[in-house]
Parts: C-alpha cells; sequence; structure tokens
C-alpha cells in the first residue's frame, strides 16, 4: 500500500508567512535533484497546461535559476529564483522575481524570499517545508490572489508523477555490476507496439514484463492514455544482447525526434572504466549530459560522438 501524501497549506497573515508542508514517496536524494536540477524542474514547476523553460541556471550559493512559464499560446511569463544558502540534500534559500526575458527584475510584483528544508523520513519517503517570507501584506494578498496555492499544488502532483516513476525504475535495476552493453530506444507512445513486434522476430521474452506508468504511485491524476504508456521494457535479442525502451510522453516534458530516439547504452562494472569511456569515446563529439551521479542511483552520462552516434555510460551505483 502506497503511503499517504502529507499536504499542509497555512497563511500566517501576522507574519506575512506561507508555510507549505508535502510529502513525497522516495529517497531524499531523487527529491532534492527533482528541486534543484533544471532538466527535471522544468517537468513539473509549472502547472498544467503551462511548462517550464529553463533559459540558464546557476545552481551555487550567489547563482541563479532563469526560466519561462509558457502558455499553451506560447506566450512567456519570465521569472528568476536567486540562491543565497545551499546546505545539499537539507535545504536551499533564496528570493524570486519576476522579470523580463534578460532577467531585468519587475517591480510591480512582489518578491518572494523561499526557505526550502528537506528531511529524510525512515520509510525512505521525504518530507518538504517550504516558508515563503514576505516583506509587506499586500504581496503575500497579492500573490494568493493570483492563484499560488491552485498552481503551486498542480505542480507538486505532476512532481509526484515523475519522481514516482523514477524511483520505481531505480528499484527495478539490474542487481549487480556485471559489464553488458544495451541499446535503449524511445517511442512517442508506440513502444509497446514495436517490442511486440521485436519479440515475435526474436522468438524471446520481455525482462520481468512491461512496466507501465500507471502501475507506479503518483500516477492518479494522469491521463488514462499516459497510465499506458510503457515506462520500461527490457528484450533479449541474440548472443546476450538487450534491447530496453519507454515511451516518451510529451506532457512529461519530452521532445522526441526520429534520430535522437536510440542510444548505445554501455554498463561498465567500475567508475573508473565508466570515466575512461565516457572522456575517449565522446571526445571531439557533442556532450548532451556530462558524467556525473545521478537521482536515480547511476554514475551516468550521454553524448554523441564525432560520427553522430548517440551513446550513454551508465554504471549503477549499489
Amino acid at each position: 500500500m502506497n503511503k499517504a501524501i502529507l499536504f499542509n497549506f497555512d497563511v500566517d497573515k501576522a507574519n506575512k508567512k506561507i508555510r507549505v508542508e508535502r510529502s513525497f514517496n522516495a529517497p531524499i536524494d531523487l527529491v532534492w535533484a527533482a528541486w534543484t536540477e533544471a532538466d527535471i524542474l522544468d517537468q513539473w514547476w509549472a502547472p498544467k497546461p503551462y511548462r517550464v523553460e529553463t533559459k540558464s541556471m546557476d545552481f551555487r550559493e550567489g547563482g541563479r535559476w532563469h526560466y519561462a512559464m509558457v502558455s499553451p499560446e506560447n506566450e512567456k511569463h519570465w521569472c528568476t529564483f536567486d540562491y543565497e544558502t545551499i546546505q545539499p540534500e537539507k535545504q536551499y534559500a533564496g528570493t524570486d522575481a519576476f522579470c523580463d526575458e534578460n532577467g531585468v527584475l519587475n517591480t510591480s510584483f512582489p518578491r518572494t524570499h523561499w526557505t526550502n528544508n528537506f528531511n529524510a523520513q525512515q520509510d525512505d519517503s521525504t518530507v518538504v517545508t517550504c516558508e515563503l517570507q514576505f516583506k509587506a501584506l499586500e504581496d503575500l494578498e497579492t500573490l494568493v490572489k493570483m492563484g499560488f496555492k491552485e498552481g503551486f499544488t498542480m505542480g507538486l502532483q505532476n512532481l509526484d508523477q515523475y519522481i514516482s516513476a523514477q524511483f520505481y525504475l531505480r528499484k527495478q535495476k539490474k542487481p549487480d555490476n556485471r559489464t553488458r552493453v544495451c541499446s535503449y530506444v524511445n517511442f512517442p507512445g508506440t513502444t509497446e507496439e514495436a517490442f511486440n513486434f521485436y519479440k515475435s522476430v526474436f522468438r524471446t521474452e520481455f525482462v520481468n514484463g512491461i512496466q507501465r506508468f500507471g502501475e507506479v504511485a503518483g500516477q492518479e491524476g494522469a491521463s488514462e492514455t499516459l497510465k499506458k504508456m510503457v515506462l520500461h521494457v527490457e528484450l533479449p535479442l541474440v548472443g546476450g544482447h538487450i534491447l530496453m525502451g519507454t515511451d516518451a510522453p510529451k506532457e512529461m516534458g519530452f521532445t522526441l525526434t526520429q534520430g535522437n530516439n536510440m542510444h548505445i547504452s554501455v554498463e561498465p562494472s567500475t567508475r573508473d572504466e565508466a570515466t575512461r569511456l565516457f572522456n575517449e569515446l565522446s571526445e571531439g563529439g557533442n556532450v548532451t549530459m556530462p558524467l556525473q551521479d545521478m537521482f536515480f542511483g547511476a554514475y551516468y552520462g550521454s553524448f554523441t560522438d564525432k560520427f553522430g552516434i548517440n551513446w550513454m555510460i551508465n554504471h549503477q551505483n549499489i
């Protein structure tokens, strides 16, 4: 049984504060990454049907996140978040504001000081507490009238869908660090059809069946179409080679074009070997994700080599 979601939203007018307390059914490292990495924030921070588009992010004390809330009509509302203090996987604080495309602040709208605290729970869940401090009561009331509670609630629900899917994948990963090479493919909703075709040709069976978005916690508010999409599937081909796949739905922030939907995934047995392969194979190419420790429990990076081939280097931190 999935743990019930904790959600408290309190407005303290006497002290010009809003306090939001929210739990997530995932470990703190995954939740922290979801709040502090631009590519993940882009997938959940905005209430639907809006989306977030990051222009730049420098997550450090004194750094800034510059992003736009983009409407379905592609109208952009620009914002900044200036980071003041950061304690990894514990807390970060800073001030957000409306601005223009160049980051120049719009002083006609209130600025808000955020302090976000992250607390790991014994059951592998995480509680995030956000304290929003305002200089004037009128600023607080303006934000409330703009629909902050409703919009932020929708964004947190987006985050539930994202982190629950990633935590599910983490728990499904291979149980050891044996070296292997796989091919990883993405489809815009046709993964099951494609893999059933490959299954019939190679006459093999799926490893652990097909995992769907709707099978993991946090997807209750998702569309029926999304729930039926493939989250992860593995199919042995020949000679021990594994073909992996997932759907890449637009409603979760993915942009899929023919040519970027297939990677050779190499899983070295050590971090040192992962680093060597990444550095040597990517030389002269285009790095799309620097090699680094990721929220899903892997030392991971991706790139297109100088011959136009897409690669993933993925060492599991077991």
